[in-house]
């Protein structure tokens, strides 16, 4: 699939135009298209795929959030990591993510889910995998989007520096490998969703993030 075929900004187009190119994402565009012929609805909708990176271009980004896959239930899915539409239930997780926010910094507590403010803030909300079936959690998680964005975590780490990476929950953990620490501010916690207990509260990746990001507009 050529760069130019897919909704994404043109500064993305050029930071991963070998990723669009590569024989693995041309297989990816077609499995969604094959499943998309059988009848079978896929969440975030086509052009919400690429929202994250719509949203926040490399040189705007501060912060990196990786969440693991898009929601599975109907009307929930923009292409944020945590986010939902103002008009959808706040899901447990981001409730715990906000009561953090609250606790750590102060800040007022929101009455909706939608975090294109923090997007359009530098605020980088890049789910692992980009898409999802109706009502089956994690099903697109082998057909090609970690190998793409993988790359993208890697193309951040090696071009730019100075950002705040947060790790919420093993498998985001898992994608500490691909960040250069040296350069960057890497947070890890558990993950905020109600099973782990309170664990993630008092983590405090907030102000330490606050902290972090003044330390080097002030270098």
């Amino acid at each position: 699939m050529k760069p130019e075929n897919v909704q994404i900004t043109q500064a993305w187009r050029d930071a991963l135009k070998n990723e669009f190119q590569a024989p693995y994402f041309d297989e990816l565009a077609a499995k969604l298209h094959f499943l998309r012929s059988e009848g079978r609805i896929i969440f975030p909708p086509g052009n919400l795929i690429f929202n994250a990176y719509n949203m926040t271009e490399p040189k705007d980004i501060k912060v990196i959030i990786i969440g693991q896959d898009p929601y599975h239930n109907l009307g929930e899915a923009m292409g944020l990591s945590f986010s939902v539409p103002r008009d959808v239930r706040i899901p447990p997780s981001l409730k715990n993510i906000y009561k953090e926010l609250v606790n750590d910094i102060g800040i007022l507590l929101p009455s909706h889910g939608d975090l294109t403010f923090w997007a359009s803030q530098g605020v980088f909300l890049l789910n692992a995998v980009l898409t999802v079936e109706k009502n089956k959690p994690a099903s697109h998680r082998d057909i090609g989007w970690q190998n793409f964005t993988d790359h993208t975590i890697k193309y951040l780490s090696e071009h730019l520096e100075g950002l705040v990476y947060m790790l919420w929950g093993n498998f985001a953990k898992s994608k500490k490998t691909l960040i250069n620490h040296d350069k960057n501010l890497v947070l890890e916690s558990v993950h905020p969703s109600p099973l782990a207990g309170n664990a993630f509260q008092g983590c405090r990746h907030f102000s330490k993030a606050n902290d972090y990001i003044k330390s080097q507009e002030n270098r």
